[in-house]
């Protein structure tokens, strides 16, 4: 079950590897909600029940827009029978054809890195994202979550981003660079949206750590020596900040992974290996997510790398506030932080392998 917090809603999972929610279904419902509009920031989409459920929304009137990642539509290399349908990511094309088919606008590829986002502008009340990606592994095989929020500020920060990237202005094209978005009450806990590479979220999350007063738990899907967070959370681990956390072991084990910048910092690691040593196990650790002082949570797309900060468009969520002195707007945040910190925890109780 998810933890929902007056108009905040997060969900952990997916459920078929043990975590609390299904979040293929989580996706559909929000979309089965709209009224009137939606509009959808993707990288993948290859789940055929969710491409349904898009398409049943522009049957029903509603109107929809679409911008996703090239990458997966465009062959490698030049096909031989280029009218024969085969050839990896066809799923993707499939489904691609019947939303076209379905007389829905759909955008690609502006951005020449990587178009990394994952969110959906419901009605503009509503905006769900996270880490989730609209695939079979993404919403099934992959650990990931979903953030819902239901409020008008909110979807209307998310909406300015959203036409900005119908203009192609992000990454490399960005011509120019927009002021933070606002920070918004929702439900009395502060809710911080931030768009890279405009708002440099790096610094953000650098920015969080060092008001740690307590610990930093985290579970990341791919963290680069390039990123200044691992240096930062070194510096807490320095100061008696207790700093541990989960890495997928395939990008841990990388290079240009920050893992040994980590480890010699005393940082307590767990690593996730990619499944085959249990069932039911998950193919990835996806998440990007992190906790502080078990109250302020960051949630969204944005991996812990120097191309998602700098080139990649991303999104991330603060979700609550270290300096607050509300109890009321403490104590909902703190419930929030702890449904997050539950499923980490047993992310590294069922699967991390110790560092």
């Amino acid at each position: 079950m998810p933890i929902k917090i007056g108009n905040i809603e997060f969900y952990m999972g997916p459920d078929n590897v043990n975590g609390p929610d299904n979040l293929q279904k989580t996706i559909i419902n929000f979309i089965e909600g709209a009224t009137d509009r939606l509009d959808i920031a993707i990288q993948e989409l290859d789940n055929r029940e969710i491409a349904k459920a898009i398409i049943k929304a522009k049957q029903n009137g509603i109107k929809v827009r679409i911008v996703l990642e090239a990458d997966y539509l465009l062959a490698k290399s030049i096909s031989s029978e280029p009218f024969t349908a085969k050839g990896p990511h066809e799923r993707n094309r499939e489904l691609h054809n019947a939303i076209l088919r379905s007389k829905i606008k759909v955008n690609s590829d502006f951005n020449p890195k990587i178009f990394h986002q994952k969110f959906i502008i419901r009605d503009n009340s509503s905006i769900l994202t996270g880490s989730t990606n609209f695939t079979d592994t993404g919403t099934n095989q992959n650990l990931n979550h979903v953030v819902i929020i239901h409020d008008k500020e909110i979807a209307k920060i998310y909406t300015k981003e959203y036409k900005e990237i119908q203009q192609g202005h992000f990454g490399k094209l960005n011509e120019g660079h927009d002021p933070k978005p606002n920070e918004i009450m929702v439900s009395n806990v502060r809710v911080k949206p931030l768009f890279a590479p405009d708002h440099n979220p790096e610094m953000e999350i650098m920015k969080q750590i060092a008001k740690a007063k307590k610990r930093v738990d985290f579970s990341i899907f791919t963290f680069a020596e390039s990123s200044g967070i691992d240096d930062q959370m070194v510096f807490a681990r320095n100061a008696g900040i207790d700093v541990k956390g989960s890495l997928y072991k395939s990008a841990a084990n990388q290079k240009w992974s920050a893992k040994e910048t980590l480890r010699n910092g005393n940082v307590e690691i767990f690593l996730v290996p990619k499944s085959g040593l249990q069932k039911p196990r998950p193919r990835k650790l996806h998440h990007k997510l992190m906790v502080i002082d078990e109250q302020l949570v960051i949630a969204g797309s944005f991996n812990y790398t120097g191309p998602a900060n700098l080139l990649n468009d991303e999104n991330i969520l603060i979700i609550g506030d270290l300096d607050s002195v509300d109890q009321d707007s403490i104590n909902k945040q703190k419930k929030i932080a702890e449904f997050a910190l539950t499923e980490m925890n047993r992310i590294i109780d069922e699967y991390g392998v110790k560092e």
